[in-house]
C-alpha cells in the first residue's frame, strides 16, 4: 500500500495514542512513536490489519537528538499535517526525576522539534491533565514552566524542592499547559496552530495503576459527583483532538480543553 503525502505523528501506544491513530489515520500515514520497541511494532501492525498506513518509530522524548530525528522522519514522509503527543508517565509509573524529564522536558522537545517542520495549516494536540489546574503552581514558577528555555528546563531551582510524584506530575502537566500558549506563536508564523486537552481520568492501563493507588477512592468520588458521572474513554478524547487538529477549529490555538465529563467543576 502507498504512502500518503500527508503525515499524523503519534506519540505514545497507550489507549489514547490507539484511539487517536484510528480516529486520525485514514488518508495519511501514521508516524506512531513510543520508547518501548516490545509494544511498538504490535501496536502497528494492529493498524495495518484495519488498513491504516502506519510507520513505527523508536523514540526516547526524553532526548533531544531522539526528537529532532523522529521529527525529521517524519517530514521525509510527506507534510506533517498532525502531530499529536500523549506519552507519558503518571505518578505510579516512576520518581519525581523521571516523571518531569519525561512529562515536562519531554513535552517541550517535541514541541520544538515539531514546531519546526509543521506543514502550514497544519495542527499540533498535546496531551496535558486536569492536574495541571489542581495542583498548586506558585505565579513566579509558573513563569520559569513558560519561559525557560527547553534545554534549562530541568534546572529550574523549585523543582529540585517538589515533595511527592503526583504533585511532580502536576507541575509537569501545568507546564505542558503553559508552553503551548508560547508555542502558538512559534507554529503561528508556519501557518499552524497547536493546542493541548487536560483529560480528566480517562480508563486505560495507566488510569487503572492510578484507580488502585490510594488515591483512586477520591477520583471514583469525584467521578460520581460530577455532570456525566462516569469515567472517560480513549474515544472522548480521539474525538476532542479530531476536533482540534480539523477545520471546524481553525481559530482555536494556544489554548488548553478540558475533557473530564465535569469533574473538576466539583472541585
Amino acid at each position: 500500500m502507498r504512502s500518503d503525502p500527508r503525515v499524523t505523528v503519534i506519540t505514545g501506544t497507550g489507549g489514547m495514542g490507539l484511539a487517536i491513530a484510528r480516529r486520525l489515520g485514514p488518508g495519511s500515514t501514521i508516524v506512531i512513536a513510543d520508547h518501548d520497541s516490545n509494544r511498538l511494532d504490535p501496536v502497528a501492525e494492529s493498524l495495518r490489519q484495519v488498513g491504516h498506513v502506519v510507520v513505527p518509530h523508536a523514540v526516547d522524548i526524553s532526548d533531544a537528538e531522539s526528537v529532532r530525528t523522529l521529527a525529521k522522519t517524519a517530514a521525509d514522509l510527506g507534510q506533517v499535517t498532525a502531530v499529536v503527543h500523549t506519552a507519558g508517565l503518571s505518578p505510579s509509573q516512576a520518581d519525581i526525576e523521571t516523571i518531569l524529564k519525561v512529562n515536562l522536558l519531554g513535552a517541550a522537545l517535541v514541541s520544538d522539534a515539531f514546531g519546526e517542520v509543521i506543514a502550514p495549516g497544519g495542527a499540533g494536540v498535546f496531551i496535558a491533565s486536569m492536574a495541571g489546574h489542581r495542583i498548586p503552581v506558585a505565579p513566579e514558577l509558573e513563569t520559569l514552566l513558560r519561559s525557560t528555555p527547553t534545554e534549562d528546563l530541568l534546572a529550574i531551582p523549585a523543582l529540585a524542592d517538589i515533595p511527592a510524584t503526583v504533585v511532580a506530575y502536576g507541575v509537569s502537566k501545568r507546564g505542558n499547559q503553559l508552553r503551548v500558549r508560547d508555542a502558538s506563536i512559534t507554529w503561528g508564523r508556519r501557518g499552524a496552530r497547536v493546542n493541548s486537552i487536560s483529560p480528566g481520568v480517562i480508563i486505560t492501563p495507566m488510569a487503572l495503576l492510578e484507580l488502585e493507588s490510594k488515591g483512586g477512592d477520591s477520583m471514583r468520588e469525584r467521578m460520581e459527583l460530577s455532570g456525566t458521572g462516569r469515567f472517560g474513554t480513549p474515544e472522548d478524547i480521539a474525538a476532542a483532538v479530531a476536533f482540534l487538529v480539523g477545520p471546524e477549529s481553525g481559530f482555536i490555538t494556544g489554548t488548553d480543553l478540558a475533557v473530564d465529563g465535569g469533574v473538576f467543576a466539583t472541585l
